[in-house]
């Protein structure tokens, strides 16, 4: 029977003041992407430096392969040898040294070659070849950022850990630096345990979702599953900004429901034709490429999404289509 690669029994450290994580049971994949998101104060960064070993638990224990990981308290310098962890601070770095420098100063000058040969393939792996000679400096927060990923990397550690990496990062940049990691799990077998507040993020890197609410594991799964079927209103908040009605709402939208409330997803609204037209758009808000429109009726709000840019205009009204909800 195979070990399993890093799990976490009855997981439990709480703060004087409140927070924390109770009975966490997980296990995690080895060569995968997981996800933790939750609200703030859910717990996340806890549970993540809790895996690392840079806490210790209340009650409950980390295992990584099979044996224990230590806490600060067992260990002279905290942190599991096997894993790394990133974070939004750029304390470690130097920031008069060249990128190249930053990442090679991680590696034993045991074998010069070695060192020179991992750092030119992290700098390639992460598209950095053309930041190798700047100094730190002189980069803006989203290749900080990278040169910090790939100090991570440089030693090949099995698990790496990454604290809402993403945050100081442009859109555009951060796209490119989530399909490097992506590629990098293909390639390497590397596993990535990741926690973010950005709905955009999880669903396109994570393989597995888990979803904190008050230091629980509530829910768990593959991000489309969980994103198209959430068990609770508080998922479906967390992955979207989602219409949520009250029953009494759900029938002016047609809707009859015994449950305290109704979620839509605007995806799953679309405007209709027809001679019934009770809506009426109250907003039009550019996105590029679709629009979303605010919807009224009867007091009623509804953010609905539309692909065909400057059909509708403020003040014209229209008839709408649900095509799914779920009730809770």
């Amino acid at each position: 029977m195979s070990t399993s690669f890093l799990t976490t029994t009855s997981l439990t450290k709480t703060y004087p003041g409140g927070g924390g994580v109770k009975n966490i049971d997980l296990d995690i994949q080895q060569g995968q992407v997981t996800a933790i998101i939750g609200a703030s104060g859910s717990g996340k960064s806890t549970l993540l430096s809790l895996l690392y070993g840079l806490q210790s638990p209340d009650s409950g224990e980390v295992q990584f392969k099979g044996e224990r990981v230590w806490g600060p308290e067992e260990k002279l310098i905290p942190g599991h040898d096997a894993m790394k962890m990133v974070t939004q601070a750029e304390d470690d770095l130097n920031l008069f040294a060249r990128v190249r420098d930053n990442i090679a100063v991680l590696l034993p000058n045991t074998d010069l070659k070695a060192k020179q040969e991992k750092t030119e393939k992290v700098l390639q792996q992460l598209k950095m070849l053309q930041l190798a000679e700047k100094r730190v400096t002189d980069l803006s927060g989203g290749e900080k950022q990278r040169v910090a990923i790939a100090r991570a990397l440089v030693t090949e550690p099995e698990v790496l850990l990454l604290d809402e990496p993403f945050n100081q990062v442009d859109t555009s940049f951060r796209d490119g630096l989530q399909e490097d990691i992506r590629q990098i799990v293909k390639d390497t077998g590397l596993t990535v345990i990741m926690v973010s507040h950005d709905p955009a993020e999880v669903l396109s890197m994570a393989d597995t979702l888990l979803v904190l609410r008050d230091g629980e594991i509530i829910e768990a799964g593959n991000p489309q599953k969980v994103y198209n079927d959430p068990q609770y209103l508080y998922t479906a908040q967390l992955l979207a900004r989602c219409n949520v009605l009250t029953a009494s709402e759900a029938v002016v939208c047609g809707i009859k429901t015994q449950n305290e409330h109704v979620m839509i997803y605007p995806e799953w609204i679309e405007p209709a034709g027809g001679w019934r037209k009770h809506w009426k758009v109250k907003q039009v808000l550019f996105k590029g490429f679709y629009e979303e429109l605010l919807l009224e009726n009867r007091g009623v709000t509804l953010r609905i999404l539309n692909g065909q840019s400057g059909k509708y205009g403020e003040g014209s009204r229209v008839n709408v289509k649900i095509g799914k909800w779920v009730e809770y």
